[in-house]
């Protein structure tokens, strides 16, 4: 068994235990945060049956997905990274998912490249949640302004996205993230990575994006 499976299915295992103990019946769905790793490493997790794949450059992506996804149709691809408004429309030729969508004009941008291809993208809006100045996402005071819009323009957003600061306490912003999806009755949430992924599952993340503990460590 290729060690990136093995990775994965204690993962699983490690988070479905321990959700268990807790008599959370949710388990989130693992997307497996496959930038910058070769499809020699991706390949053993698609022929096991992993679905979700997390990418943070669009043209990345394109290179190493294309092929696949012409192969795997039930593959599912998530673009985790700040998107870039001349990128987009090329993002919404290969992605399925994207976690970052900040600002009324990224939303208006997704929704024109998509319809002109047909295409419908689930979208996640992306909260900085720690209120960190060089960090993207849109700021809590400014996220219903940003929701009634993308309503409007018929965008499908299903939940919300956040990166905590980096060395803090995860599980306060996982709390607070929670209580805000809830509030605006989302039935997705996106957030947990690989050093946190266990206090994001407590704390009713959908969707967990882990790299590093799955591929290993990149160089």
């Amino acid at each position: 068994m290729h060690y990136t499976v093995q990775n994965l299915i204690d993962i699983k295992k490690s988070i479905i235990n321990i959700l268990e103990d807790k008599n959370i019946s949710k388990i989130p769905k693992i997307i497996a945060v496959s930038k910058t790793f070769n499809s020699d490493k991706i390949l053993p997790l698609i022929e096991y049956g992993h679905i979700d794949y997390g990418e943070n450059k669009v043209q990345e992506a394109i290179d190493k997905w294309t092929d696949i996804k012409s192969k795997k149709s039930n593959i599912k691809l998530h673009m985790i990274g700040k998107l870039q408004t001349n990128k987009v429309k090329f993002a919404v030729k290969l992605f399925d998912y994207i976690h970052s969508v900040d600002s009324e004009k990224l939303a208006q941008k997704i929704f024109d490249e998509q319809t002109k291809i047909n295409r419908k993208i689930k979208i996640f809006i992306q909260v900085n949640i720690g209120e960190e100045d060089q960090k993207s996402g849109i700021n809590k005071n400014e996220l219903s302004k940003l929701i009634i819009f993308c309503k409007k323009i018929n965008l499908e957003v299903v939940g919300l996205m956040c990166i905590p600061p980096a060395n803090s306490d995860s599980e306060k912003y996982f709390t607070e993230m929670n209580l805000l999806n809830n509030e605006f009755k989302f039935k997705e949430l996106s957030m947990g990575m690989s050093s946190d992924f266990i206090k994001a599952s407590e704390n009713n993340a959908s969707f967990l994006r882990i790299g590093s503990s799955i591929f290993g460590q990149r160089y």
